[in-house]
């Protein structure tokens, strides 16, 4: 089964902490008890990230100049064109704004396995978890087992089942990542 989620269809939520909004575009199994959750979240002041004890976060900016995320002391600075991040969810981290607002793809994982990695525009790429899906930063075409889907610019592609192979295609050349691939999935599900 594959979905298609469109972030300007999904209503915006304060986080836990209030410092900010998030958009749940998927929750597995279910958005009360999930083992993995992708967000799209509005930063839009500094200020601290909510504690997860347990999970295991991945953060990549999808527009705006970008943030500098001060976990456990440590800085890192993170800009459209950086590689995701992966850091604990227990780890107290605090948010700075580096020129106004942000918008950011996060993938958590509770107990289950998972990453999201940048799209090389046409690339294949193979997943090597259960389930996997295509974050757009552009329109363009994603390639998946031979069928090909056209997909709009911010929206998830999510497939219940990983393709063997996938690649994806931008309309329209971009000047970074069109997108960014995301995999999760429950240690035994794993290809």
């Amino acid at each position: 089964m594959t979905t298609l989620v469109r972030i300007d269809e999904v209503m915006r939520q304060p986080w836990r902490n209030s410092g900010g909004r998030t958009r749940e575009l998927l929750a597995w199994p279910e958005s009360s008890n999930w083992a993995f959750r992708i967000s799209v979240a509005d930063i839009e002041a500094d200020g601290a990230f909510s504690i997860f004890p347990g999970v295991q976060r991945w953060f990549a900016v999808l527009e705006g100049a970008g943030v500098e995320l001060t976990i456990d002391g440590f800085p890192k600075r993170l800009t459209r064109n950086a590689a995701p991040l992966r850091f604990s969810g227990a780890s107290v981290t605090t948010c700075r704004l580096l020129d106004g607002p942000t918008l950011d793809l996060n993938l958590m994982l509770r107990g289950a396995p998972g990453r999201i990695q940048a799209v090389a525009d046409g690339a294949e790429w193979r997943p090597a978890l259960a389930q996997c899906g295509l974050f757009t930063a552009v329109a363009g075409h994603c390639r998946a087992d031979g069928a090909t889907t056209t997909v709009p610019s911010c929206a998830l592609l999510w497939f219940e089942r990983a393709p063997a192979s996938l690649s994806f295609a931008a309309v329209q050349g971009s000047p970074s990542a069109p997108g960014w691939w995301l995999e999760a999935g429950a240690e035994e599900t794993l290809r």
